[in-house]
């Protein structure tokens, strides 16, 4: 089905304070980036957080899913989406714990 844009992007509002926040549209759904780390995606309007050891024990009872098949499981986002603060902090404590992603380097040809 894919996730729409409107939905992407109020969920880029609830987590604006978080960091530096982008997203990008990647075949129908959405990654979102908090300061240049891909924290959280958004699969069929379904908002999936990376799970980082901090965020399990800030959730306490997660609810784990792979965004789509074949995927590694992630933290599902259900009825915590609409509070801004619980989603904000959340995604600090993800992107804390997220290495930045390794440069790719280009080969020469």
């Amino acid at each position: 089905m894919g996730s729409t844009l409107d939905f992407a992007e109020y969920i880029a509002s609830q987590i604006d304070t978080a960091g530096e926040v982008s997203y990008r549209k990647m075949f129908g759904e959405y990654a979102f980036y908090v300061n240049g780390k891909v924290v959280a995606l958004l699969c069929d309007n379904q908002l999936y957080i990376k799970p980082t050891e901090g965020g399990r024990l800030f959730i306490g009872d997660v609810v784990e899913a792979p965004p789509y098949p074949g995927a590694k499981n992630c933290f599902l986002i259900d009825d915590k989406m609409s509070d801004k603060q619980w989603l904000t902090h959340l995604v600090k404590i993800t992107e804390n714990e997220l290495p930045l992603p390794v440069k790719k380097i280009k080969k020469k040809r």
